[in-house]
């Protein structure tokens, strides 16, 4: 998968905005480049993947002929066939060898992706990334358009003009963004209307965790998981992480969500992941898995929830019969 996903359209942008992400501007694969060549010289080691045929090569010369942080240590033009075809051990081993520090793909948005995903535990180059038509901007082989027009929104129309063929992939990303609107984005931005009308109301939260089993932990959210109680929650998230194989979070009484809180969560089943753990949700209302899904984050409740909900419950009836003792039940307010 891709280590850099840059906000490269402005009307996600325009999304952001309008569902209250912090989101400030734009930021293309070409953005990245020019400010990585902004360091000491020859400090980043990149190795170009994809392009047309000879392109690669070429934006590899042009690099090394300038001045700049970043220099070439190779290219390659893999051809026109499949993922897997492109994951051979000879172009694998190709990549590898060359000591680069970042890699660049350039295959088509989604096959660069699926082949970044595909070949996530062979390549040993450590930072990855999907670039689109960055390397043909530094290859010379396409002029980008004007600041003004990249600030104003309108650089697809210039792109278009360089590159007709791309008018169908625009009028077909044009049809996933309505339908994203409607479907999403305008609920999520209908519900932060409505929180902010609501806000002395949805100021705080209260977080405990209980221990349920030999590196096993719960934790129950009260109240509101919103931006604002961020903070309150990630010390006893952080601990859960350290002590747990194993870590349920209840959702029986937790009244909302949104993205930054969601965002924090996917941290955490990142860490627990990165341990072979497993981390599942317990308990979510209609309100809260709705939340989940209008926000891209469905999946996170999909990891064995049955069986989330049954031990959770089995355990808070346990539990209920005992005193717990301060070393398995923590709160923080």
């Amino acid at each position: 998968m891709s280590d850099l996903c840059p906000v490269d359209g402005v009307p996600i942008v325009w999304i952001s905005r309008l569902i209250g992400i912090p989101i400030k501007g734009r930021v293309a694969g070409s953005d990245i480049f020019d400010r990585l060549k902004l360091g000491p010289q020859g400090s980043v080691k990149v190795f170009l993947f994809g392009g047309p045929q000879g392109v690669a090569e070429t934006a590899g010369r042009v690099l090394n002929s300038q001045s700049s942080a970043v220099s070439c240590v190779g290219s390659l033009f893999p051809g026109f066939g499949s993922v897997d075809d492109m994951s051979s051990d000879a172009i694998m081993d190709s990549v590898n060898a060359s000591g680069a520090r970042f890699l660049v793909a350039s295959l088509g948005a989604q096959k660069g992706q699926s082949w970044l995903l595909a070949n996530h535990d062979r390549l040993r180059i450590p930072v990855r990334s999907h670039l689109g038509a960055a390397i043909n901007f530094q290859a010379g082989l396409l002029k980008r358009a004007p600041l003004f027009v990249r600030k104003s929104g309108f650089e697809w129309l210039w792109r278009i003009r360089g590159e007709p063929y791309l008018w169908r992939r625009y009028l077909h990303d044009g049809g996933v963004l309505m339908r994203l609107m409607v479907s999403r984005v305008l609920p999520l931005a209908l519900a932060l209307v409505l929180r902010r009308l609501r806000a002395k109301d949805q100021s705080g939260l209260t977080v405990s965790m209980r221990q349920i089993g030999d590196r096993a932990h719960a934790i129950e959210m009260t109240g509101h998981g919103v931006a604002e109680t961020v903070k309150e929650a990630v010390p006893l998230l952080r601990a859960a992480i350290r002590h747990s194989n194993e870590l349920t979070i209840d959702c029986a009484r937790l009244r909302s969500i949104d993205a930054r809180f969601l965002g924090l969560l996917l941290m955490v089943r990142k860490s627990m992941l990165q341990k072979d753990g497993r981390l599942v949700f317990a308990n979510s209302s209609w309100r809260i898995r709705r939340a989940f899904r209008l926000n891209g984050f469905g999946f996170l409740l999909d990891s064995d929830a049955r069986h989330a909900v049954a031990k959770a419950r089995l355990s808070r009836r346990e539990d209920d019969d005992q005193v717990a003792s301060p070393a398995n039940f923590q709160v923080f307010q």
